[in-house]
C-alpha cells in the first residue's frame, strides 16, 4: 500500500508502540532483502577493486599507461552495482525505521473506494481510515487481487501512516504475516497470499 493522504489531526489520536513481534516480522523482511543485496554489494566491491587496480597499474607501470583509458568502464559498473544495492535496501529499511513511529488507534470508519484516474496501473482502489466525522485520517492506494467496491463500515482501526491498516475490530488485515519463512524470501509479491 502506498500512502496518499495523511491528516495532521491523526497525530492526536490514541497511539501504541509496535510490539516486539510486529517489529521482528519487519526486521526479518529486511534481513531477507539484505540476503538478496549481497549480490550487488559483491559486484560493487569487485568492480571498485578492478577500477582501482587498473588506475594503480597504469600509474606504476610505464608501459601500461594507456590502460587508464578503460578504468571508467569498471567505474561505471561499480556505480551501477552500488545503485542496485541501494535500490534493493531502501524500501525495507524505510519500513523498518517506520516501526519506531506509532500505530494509531481510532474508533471511526474504514472506507473502500474504486480506482480513479490517478491510480497506478495495477492498483485495485483505495482504502482509508476515517475519523468519527467521516473525514479522512489517512488513505492508501491498495494492491489486491480484484477491484474494490465503494463501501464505508464503522470499525475500531489500528493503522500506521506508512504501512496501512493493521487491524480492523481487533482482527489482523494480513498486512503483517503471522509467520515468515527463513530470511523472509518469497513473500514480497504485491498480490500475494496476504492480499484480499
Amino acid at each position: 500500500m502506498k500512502s496518499r493522504h495523511f491528516d495532521r489531526r491523526t497525530r492526536q489520536l490514541a497511539q501504541r508502540r509496535w510490539s516486539d513481534t510486529e517489529r521482528e516480522i519487519v526486521w526479518r523482511g529486511l534481513t531477507g532483502r539484505m540476503a538478496i543485496a549481497i549480490e550487488p554489494l559483491l559486484g560493487t566491491i569487485f568492480m571498485s577493486f578492478l577500477t582501482w587496480g587498473i588506475v594503480y597499474r597504469s600509474q606504476h607501470v610505464a608501459v601500461e599507461r594507456d590502460l587508464i583509458k578503460i578504468a571508467w568502464i569498471f567505474g561505471i559498473g561499480a556505480v551501477a552495482f552500488a545503485g542496485y544495492f541501494v535500490a534493493v535496501l531502501v524500501a525495507p529499511l524505510c519500513a523498518y525505521l517506520q516501526t519506531f513511529k506509532p500505530i494509531y488507534v481510532v474508533d471511526g470508519y474504514v472506507r473502500y473506494r474504486e480506482r480513479d484516474d490517478r491510480s497506478a496501473d495495477d492498483a485495485s482502489g483505495y482504502i482509508a481510515t476515517l475519523f468519527e466525522d467521516r473525514t479522512v485520517a489517512c488513505e492508501w492506494e491498495f494492491f489486491g487481487r480484484g477491484p474494490l467496491e465503494d463501501a464505508t463500515i464503522p470499525a475500531m482501526i489500528e493503522f500506521s501512516a506508512y504501512a496501512g491498516i493493521h487491524k480492523i475490530d481487533g482482527r489482523s488485515t494480513g498486512l503483517l504475516p503471522e509467520t515468515l519463512p527463513t530470511l523472509a524470501i518469497g513473500i514480497a509479491p504485491r498480490k500475494g497470499p496476504y492480499a484480499p
